[in-house]
């Protein structure tokens, strides 16, 4: 009977780990997906335009915020509970996978400004994911 339970709640704990990081997967593909859109978006504007690239530093900054924001929103939806592991972990692949670009790319490591810039879009992802799950209902809406 022992065995038996555990082997139940192993089973469990696959199925909501598999969940959990489906999740994250949605999230941090919206960021990319987002940061590709506003980019094709900035690029155009600059080469079309007279606008100066130092003009839209501070908008690019608050999109950036915004697109990890909704990519821990998204997150934390998918998964319903946890948001605030889901937004952390949806920041912390983001920022893994631009550190391993600028690492291995561009062979240069994170400046101090930017360590901080990535701390704080983890705690904003942070942020999405509690208010994702808040918002979609969470874990109780279900019905059995």
């Amino acid at each position: 009977m022992v065995g038996h339970t555990f082997l139940v709640k192993k089973e469990l704990v696959l199925i909501e780990t598999r969940n959990l990081g489906s999740a994250i997967l949605y999230g941090v593909v919206t960021i990319f997906i987002m940061a590709a859109v506003f980019s094709l978006f900035f690029s155009l504007i600059l080469r079309f335009t007279s606008v100066a690239e130092s003009s839209l530093t501070y908008i690019i900054m608050v999109l950036s915020f915004l697109t990890l924001f909704i990519g821990g929103f998204i997150a934390g939806g998918k998964g319903k509970k946890q948001g605030w592991l889901l937004g952390g972990g949806t920041g912390l692949i983001y920022t893994l996978i631009v550190f391993l670009y600028q690492y291995l790319g561009l062979d240069s490591l994170f400046t101090t400004k930017q360590l901080i810039y990535n701390a704080c879009f983890i705690l904003t992802a942070m942020m999405g994911g509690v208010l994702g799950v808040n918002l979609s209902g969470g874990p109780d809406t279900k019905k059995t």
